[in-house]
């Protein structure tokens, strides 16, 4: 991958042939850009890592889907994405309640018991039971926030309303999974 602005599908190639390498330019090209500007609005380093990866896996998704449309270099792409990402965070962060952690915080954590150790098993262990193509669709629509008809395109399904009706079937079984383990009836949404 050359400096200059790289096509959609050259990108997917490279990612494709030796993904290793490709992430590891990207990394080194987008990474310090999207670093100073996140720490430049309010971040640490470590926002601008998790900020930075989540960019990457929506850009490497998009590239090997196949849904991926570059009007400039993959880093610049990159770079944009993070951009936005932080944007939301900030928005996100300010929504939420700032409170100080009394001094003897973590003193009050190893001394309280866990309520249900079972419950620390986290709702993606169980999309990863699923199978990779629940998963996919899952991860598409609910983290990456797809639309239905982009997510029915890239996964090969004739219509919007076959998509839906997969991500219905994988929900439930996501479900049913999550029921079966914790031994609840009912589920709200």
């Amino acid at each position: 991958m050359s400096a200059s602005p790289t096509s959609a599908s050259t990108l997917r190639h490279a990612l494709l042939a030796n993904r290793e390498q490709a992430l590891t330019q990207l990394y080194h090209r987008a990474f310090p850009l999207v670093r100073r500007h996140v720490c430049r609005h309010g971040g640490s380093a470590q926002d601008a890592q998790d900020i930075f990866h989540d960019a990457l896996v929506l850009l490497y998704e998009q590239a090997v889907g196949g849904t991926l449309v570059l009007t400039a270099s993959a880093s610049t792409y990159l770079v944009g994405i993070g951009r936005n990402l932080w944007h939301h965070e900030r928005r996100r962060r300010a929504r939420l309640p700032h409170e100080t952690l009394p001094d003897d915080h973590l003193a009050q954590l190893a001394s309280e018991p866990p309520a249900l150790p079972e419950a620390d098993v986290a709702v993606l262990d169980y999309v990863e039971r699923l199978g990779e193509k629940c998963k996919r669709m899952l991860l598409a629509f609910y983290y990456f926030q797809q639309p239905l008809a982009q997510i029915a395109a890239a996964y090969g399904y004739g219509s919007v309303r076959s998509a839906t009706v997969q991500k219905f079937k994988c929900l439930e079984r996501l479900r049913q999974s999550v029921r079966a383990a914790f031994g609840v009836e009912t589920l709200t949404h």
